[in-house]
């Protein structure tokens, strides 16, 4: 099995006023969904109320993120799921519920993950 990352910035998910709670509840169910199946991994928002920060191998820590680096947001779901096909297909049902375009990624595979 194969994990994938389904994600979206949080400017792609622009709801009208007054629908917030059926998109979060519709989110839901798709994770519910995917918790059910067996396929949820993890899943979250990045808080964009903290700043990111880098942490050096001595523990030192640098506000920011590397230059070439663009900004981490949004929401976030990692799927382990036994084909790309099967990923578009979880990728469309979490579009539907956030009414907005998913990006999928595939992880390389890591004996120890």
């Amino acid at each position: 099995m194969t994990k994938y990352l389904i994600s979206f910035p949080s400017a792609a998910m622009v709801i009208p006023q007054g629908e917030f709670q059926a998109v979060a509840d519709a989110a839901h169910a798709v994770i519910e969904e995917a918790k059910a199946a067996g396929v949820y991994v993890f899943g979250g928002g990045i808080n964009e109320d903290l700043a990111p920060v880098k942490v050096s191998a001595d523990g030192s820590v640098v506000e920011g993120t590397y230059p070439e680096t663009r900004r981490i947001e949004g929401g976030y779901t990692i799927l382990e799921l036994p084909s790309r096909e099967a990923a578009v297909a979880w990728a469309a049902k979490i579009a539907a519920a956030c009414r907005c375009d998913q990006e999928l990624r595939e992880f390389m595979y890591d004996p120890m993950s």
